[in-house]
C-alpha cells in the first residue's frame, strides 16, 4: 500500500558502487552534508568518500556546497 506522503528516489543508472548509490541517496535526502557528516552517519572512510564525491561530482550528480556536496 503506497501513502500519499511516500516520496521514490531513482538512482542514476551510472552508479556502480554501493558506496556511491548511498552517499547519493543521503545527499537526496538530507540536501547537502560535509564529508565528516557522511562519515559518521554512513560508517564509509573517508578516503573512500572523497573518491566517491569526486566521481559523482565528475558525472554532475552532485555539486560541492558552502557547507559539504548536495545533489544538482
Amino acid at each position: 500500500m503506497n501513502s500519499s506522503a511516500e516520496t521514490r528516489i531513482s538512482l542514476p543508472n551510472e552508479l556502480d558502487s554501493a558506496d556511491a548509490k548511498l552517499v547519493y541517496l543521503y545527499l537526496t535526502a538530507t540536501d547537502e552534508a560535509a564529508v565528516s557528516e557522511l562519515h559518521r552517519t554512513l560508517d564509509i572512510p573517508k578516503l573512500t568518500l572523497f573518491t566517491v564525491l569526486d566521481t559523482l561530482t565528475s558525472r554532475g550528480l552532485v555539486q560541492q556546497a558552502e557547507d559539504g556536496y548536495c545533489c544538482t
